[in-house]
């Protein structure tokens, strides 16, 4: 059984906030867990730089603005999802240092956090505090660029959960992971790995039983995969970039949700290189990292 027991959701009263706890909620229904609600106050230097560090206006500004985030968190969401029963913490300092350790200092499960991107770039930006929150977080992070277009949460539902591996050596936990989270929603788990395209430019030629062999040798290394975990999936092995092959699937199969790995510095995806950032930009679905 997934341990899902605690839950954070890191919220900056945004739009995007408000569909990462649509997702909070419907997955704390779903295990039995709980859900708390954390808003990190940034330090005065961190937007107010121009103000004289230590003036007493400062001062003051920032314990006004303090008690204002306390009563916000307080009051966030309680209109729009009622039956959210979620414990609310303001901290203040750095947002991703302080998310970071709190999801540390209390064994969560599960962190919840919307991300963004920005106007037509928004497939190249992922938003500064979700990734390094990413980066440095020790439990699995769900997180996606179109959280703000989440459904009511009665309509979230995990039918069908797309798992993508490099079959680096992070590849076990990850499978592990999204089967688990396939078998406690009852869910169809689809495994997908990219092989390298092997298109070059105009005039190179690329012989066809190589690109044969590299997929021959990925079904060989899934299956063995498959056979080490004892997990059962229906495999999809596609040439191409990662974050395309991945978005397509989960757009093709249905899925709900994408789980990935970040543990590994090795393979295509990479402990969040740029595979991996551009996997969750891409991704039409929220997506997990392991």
């Amino acid at each position: 059984m997934l341990p899902m027991k605690k839950i954070l959701l890191p919220v900056d009263f945004s739009d995007r906030a408000l569909g990462a706890a649509k997702y909070a909620e419907a997955l704390a229904e779903q295990s039995g867990g709980e859900v708390t609600m954390v808003h990190v106050v940034p330090p005065p230097q961190y937007e107010f730089a121009a103000m004289e560090a230590g003036s007493a206006a400062l001062a003051e500004f920032y314990l006004n603005r303090r008690a204002n985030a306390e009563r916000e968190c307080h009051e966030f969401l309680k209109k729009e999802l009622p039956k959210l029963n979620a414990r609310r913490v303001t901290l203040e300092g750095d947002p991703a240092t302080e998310i970071v350790r709190m999801a540390h200092d209390e064994g969560v499960d599960l962190i919840v956090i919307p991300t963004h991107g920005y106007g037509p770039f928004r497939r190249f930006i992922l938003g500064s505090v979700a990734a390094k929150v990413l980066h440095d977080a020790d439990c699995p992070v769900l997180t996606g660029v179109h959280l703000e277009d989440a459904p009511q949460v009665e309509q979230i539902h995990f039918k069908t959960i797309l798992v993508a591996v490099d079959l680096g050596g992070h590849s076990e936990k990850t499978l592990q992971w999204a089967a688990q989270l396939a078998g406690n929603a009852k869910a169809k788990l689809v495994l997908v790995h990219a092989t390298p395209s092997l298109e070059g430019h105009t005039g190179e030629y690329f012989d066809p039983d190589w690109r044969l062999y590299l997929a021959q040798q990925a079904h060989k290394e899934v299956t063995a995969l498959l056979e080490r975990t004892g997990v059962n999936a229906e495999v999809v092995i596609e040439a191409g970039d990662p974050a395309r092959v991945i978005a397509d699937t989960a757009a093709r199969v249905g899925a709900d949700a994408a789980v990935i790995g970040r543990g590994t510095s090795s393979g295509l995806f990479g402990r969040l290189r740029a595979n991996s950032y551009s996997i969750i930009r891409q991704s039409p679905v929220p997506v997990v990292s392991v």
